[in-house]
């Protein structure tokens, strides 16, 4: 079985702060601090997958990203994930996996702003990294993480910059049973 990650790096502190400079909703001072927080994942980021890459380079990577928004930075996270992916696949000399990804938000996300962004997105894919890299398929995911919201295994990253701050507790068994 592939091994998998799971990281965020957003404390309650940070998110009583985040609270105060996100409104009103979709506020400039947001999209800054949005921007921040997923500039200071960015190493994380990167230690993350390569933990996962220098194991093994599956066929198919299922990457999930948890509180995705809506607006400019919603694919942020994802385009630095394809990167590294690259980069890492390029530099041993292996064919990128082809990229399950999922953008989840609670239902009242604004998914059609996303979508209409994805155009752009895969466009910027084929430029930047030409026709070998691998097929990327972006789908949404409405629905609360309290619950179930994939399938068994088919999820090798998940990233959370500011969403798991809503959790009350941790099930550090669900998180073992993910990373083994």
């Amino acid at each position: 079985m592939a091994r998998s990650c799971f990281f965020s790096f957003f404390s309650l502190e940070d998110h009583k702060s985040a609270v105060n400079m996100c409104y009103p909703r979709g506020s400039y001072n947001c999209l800054i601090l949005q921007s921040k927080i997923i500039s200071l994942g960015k190493r994380i980021n990167e230690e993350a997958i390569m933990q996962i890459l220098c194991s093994n380079i599956p066929d198919i990577m299922g990457i999930a990203d948890l509180g995705c928004s809506s607006g400019p930075n919603s694919l942020s996270v994802i385009s630095e994930i394809t990167d590294i992916i690259y980069a890492k696949c390029r530099e041993l000399g292996r064919p990128t996996p082809e990229l399950k990804v999922f953008l989840n938000d609670l239902p009242h996300n604004d998914f059609n702003f996303i979508f209409g962004s994805l155009p752009a997105f895969y466009d910027k894919l084929k430029k930047e990294k030409g026709s070998e890299f691998g097929p990327c398929f972006v789908s949404a995911t409405p629905g609360s993480f309290y619950g179930r919201l994939f399938p068994s295994r088919s999820l090798h990253c998940v990233h959370s910059s500011s969403s798991l701050h809503w959790l009350s507790q941790v099930c550090m068994t669900d998180i073992y049973t993910i990373s083994s």
